[in-house]
């Protein structure tokens, strides 16, 4: 099955607002996973509303941009982590943090570490997390709310993840200096 990306002119009209909203909050640009999602408008309007609420969370926009960026690469979106790894520069995350998740290592930072390893163990362990890696991610700095705040930026991974590997999204021209050709380490 192809996943056409639609135009905000050919797309059903219930994905039009929020395709042209997206937009004007990129400056004018569309990813290419926006315009795929728009054939199925409750799609888009999901991922959408996951990353709204997510922005309302407790942690910082580079920290929000990492979440994303680990649950990605573990969950092997090439798209979502060369998109995210953009964004995770935009945000000014820790250019060394980003390059650990890319490479599959620890970062230096020592908190961005704790947050990148709990997403991964959130991942692995399908929600069953071990009671000490919860204490050591809050001994890290973070609270027992951002524990529960994480998932948020996990199910909207869940959602782009999986439906970029279906419909192949291809990646966007302003993305492919991060391209990532995966890592089996992440």
């Amino acid at each position: 099955m192809d996943v056409n990306p639609l135009e905000i002119d050919e797309a059903p009209d219930a994905a039009k607002p929020w395709l042209e909203g997206a937009a004007k909050s990129m400056g004018g640009f569309l990813p290419n996973l926006y315009k795929e999602m728009a054939n199925a408008p409750v799609v888009l309007e999901a991922y959408l509303t996951l990353s709204k609420l997510l922005s309302k969370t407790s942690f910082s926009f580079a920290e929000q941009q990492l979440i994303l960026l680990t649950a990605s690469a573990r969950n092997g979106c090439k798209y979502c982590v060369a998109a995210h790894s953009s964004g995770a520069r935009m945000a000014k995350l820790d250019g060394d943090a980003i390059n650990a998740v890319r490479d599959g290592r620890a970062a230096e930072d020592a908190k961005l570490q704790a947050l990148h390893h709990f997403v991964k163990h959130m991942l692995d362990t399908r929600g069953k997390a071990d009671d000490a890696e919860v204490r050591t991610f809050l001994n890290a700095g973070y609270s027992e709310t951002q524990v529960l705040e994480l998932m948020v930026g996990i199910a909207m991974k869940a959602l782009s993840n999986t439906f970029s590997r279906f419909a192949k999204t291809e990646l966007e021209s302003i993305n492919a200096k991060m391209e990532w050709a995966g890592n089996d380490r992440v």
